[in-house]
Parts: structure tokens; sequence; C-alpha cells
């Protein structure tokens, strides 16, 4: 089953997280938009199976894939929009996706752009990063058998990035809010792994043919509102990556966070939030 938090009415703002956080990041978000008094909105946050507070498969041989994880998606966002259909309340979402969230949720919203309405874009990608680009050295560690065990059994991927995926630190309670789904029993961090074994590095990899089919279709989605929201200090999704989103989407409007690292919701929500809300009431 996968969890995901359903707060307020109106048009609905989908939330899609990546790797190794859950549906907490986009706290300060959710209650932004719900405290909005301009425009009502529906939050819905979901946690991808194997994360946060969803089910976890119990068989460590059970590959958490990005096609996977788009299905999975898309059978929860089914769900969603007939729930919308039964109500009479708007068919069409606002998508917000950030690291692993874009590959899967804009490999959704590619193959159904009707149901789009607006799109906000963080420090992610959904595309293949062309192969003379070098992997971060962290996430070489991260991929290898030593760092597969390290995560399976210490929370290792998580731990760190509670430290190196913000450039100003956060409080114990942040911290322990990030780290807390993937506590206890090592079955809780195994999606975490897979997340990062799943990185594809060539067309070989399974993942590469699926963000090769989305890069395709992501011409569908140029047309629509588009804010894009970026922590230039991402050893990640660097402003190389952000070069190739402008590319993609040449109409969006842009806002780099120079004190902003990978969880840039974090590090510049006092600034980036209000732009997001403003943006999703007005569409510019």
């Amino acid at each position: 089953m996968m969890a995901y938090r359903d707060l307020g009415q109106g048009q609905p703002v989908v939330m899609v997280h990546g790797n190794p956080t859950w549906s907490f990041y986009y706290r300060h978000l959710v209650q932004a938009l719900l405290d909005d008094e301009s425009t009502h909105f529906r939050t819905l946050v979901p946690d991808h199976i194997g994360m946060g507070h969803s089910d976890r498969w119990s068989d460590a041989n059970t590959r958490y894939s990005l096609q996977q994880r788009i299905d999975d998606f898309d059978h929860w966002m089914q769900a969603r929009l007939n729930e919308q259909a039964e109500k009479g309340a708007p068919s069409t979402i606002d998508l917000v996706v950030h690291d692993w969230g874009g590959a899967i949720g804009l490999s959704w919203a590619a193959r159904h752009p009707e149901k789009i309405r607006r799109l906000v874009i963080l420090n992610t990608w959904a595309f293949n990063i062309p192969e003379h680009e070098s992997l971060p050295w962290a996430l070489k560690i991260a991929r290898s058998w030593l760092g597969q065990q390290l995560i399976v059994r210490f929370n290792a991927f998580a731990r760190i990035a509670a430290k190196t995926a913000v450039k100003k630190p956060v409080d114990p309670e942040t911290r322990a809010g990030w780290l807390e789904p993937y506590e206890g029993e090592p079955t809780r961090r195994l999606a975490t792994a897979e997340f990062v074994r799943d990185i594809p590095l060539s067309d070989k990899d399974p993942a590469w043919s699926v963000l090769a089919e989305t890069e395709e279709k992501l011409a569908a989605l140029k047309d629509k509102p588009i804010f894009i929201g970026w922590g230039m200090h991402d050893f990640v999704f660097t402003p190389k990556v952000l070069e190739m989103w402008t590319e993609h989407f040449p109409k969006a409007r842009i806002e780099r966070f120079d004190e902003a690292g990978h969880y840039v919701l974090e590090d510049a929500r006092d600034a980036l939030i209000p732009q997001i809300v403003q943006f999703l009431n007005s569409g510019v």
C-alpha cells in the first residue's frame, strides 16, 4: 500500500519526493498552501513503495525499479483523479517534483499532459545525463557492494544526505524527521539502496530506456506554466543539469538560489515557498 498525505480541498497539488526523503520533505510547502487564502488547494503527497510510511517488500531480491515506481504512481494517481471526478472537482493537477520524483512524476506527466495544469521542478531530472558526465564520487561509492551494505545495514545514505544535501545545517528535530522511516530493520532501507543502484549510467541499465522515452515526450509539457527552483550548490544536480532543463523548457520561469543545496526546499524555503505559492495561484 502507498501511504500519502491528503490535506485541504480544491485544486490538487501533487508533490513527488526522491531518495532518501519522503513526504516529510514537503511539509512546509503543504502548510503554506493550506494557509493561503487566495486559492483553495488539495495537497497530495505520496510516499513511494518501500519509502516513508508505505509498505516494504520483505523479499530482498525484489527490485524497486524506475518503471515499477512509475506504474505504482500511475495506479495511485488514477485513483486520486477518479476521486476528483466523483466530487466534480478539478480534473487537472499541479505537479511538484524533486530528485527521483522528477524521473517518476514527469515520466507520468509526459504521458498524460492533458492532466497537468502547472509544473514545479526542484533539483531533479527526467532525462539521461550524458555518458561523458562523471557520477559524483559519493554516488559511485553508494552503488558499490560496500556502499549498498552500508546503506541497508546502517542507513548510511539517509544519514549522510541529512548533512550534505543542505548548505545550512538543520536542527536535530528536522534531521530526525528525515531519518525516521528508515531507522530500524534493514528491510526499511532496501528501496533507498535500490534507488541508488537504479541510476542509469549507460543504455545497458534498465532505467536508461525509460528516461530516454520520457525525454522524447517532454515536449508535450513545454507550453505548460513551469516554475524551476534550483539550489545552485547541488553536487549531483549541478547547474549543468539546470541548463538541460532550459533547453527542454525555454519558457519556464527559473529562480536560482545561490545559498541552497540539493534539499532546496530546506535551504531556501523562506524565499522559495512564497514564490511557488504565488506561481500556483497565478501561473506566471
